[in-house]
C-alpha cells in the first residue's frame, strides 16, 4: 500500500514546490476544481502519459481523488509504482477534505 501524506504536509510541499500533485479524477472533476498546480492523470492513461508528465521516476509525487472512499488515487499510485516510480504518496482524504479545510483550489 502506498504511503500516506496529511493535508498539512501536502500544503507545505505544494507551497515549497517540492512535489508533483496528481488529480486521479480527471475530466470534468479536474476542470471544476483541483489542488493548486495539480496535473490530471487518470488510471487508464498512466502508462501512456506518465513518461511525458513525470520524467523523473524518483521525484516526489502525491496522488489524490475525491475522498477516502474513492479508489482512483490508489489505483494511479499502484500503476506508477509498477512503472518504477519510487517516491509516491497518497492524500487519502482528497479534495473533499482539502476544500472543507478552506484551502484554495484551481479550476
Amino acid at each position: 500500500m502506498t504511503a500516506l501524506i496529511t493535508r498539512e504536509e501536502l500544503a507545505q510541499e505544494i507551497a515549497a514546490g517540492t512535489v508533483t500533485v496528481l488529480d486521479a479524477l480527471g475530466g470534468t472533476y479536474y476542470a471544476k476544481a483541483h489542488l493548486p498546480g495539480a496535473l490530471a492523470l487518470i488510471e487508464a492513461d498512466v502508462e501512456t502519459e506518465a513518461p511525458r508528465l513525470l520524467p523523473d521516476r524518483d521525484a516526489a509525487i502525491v496522488t489524490y481523488c475525491s475522498n477516502a472512499a474513492c479508489p482512483n488515487s490508489q489505483n494511479v499510485a499502484t500503476r506508477l509504482e509498477r512503472l518504477g516510480y519510487t517516491n509516491i504518496r497518497k492524500y487519502r482524504d482528497g479534495i473533499q477534505d482539502w476544500t472543507e479545510a478552506g484551502l484554495p483550489v484551481e479550476s
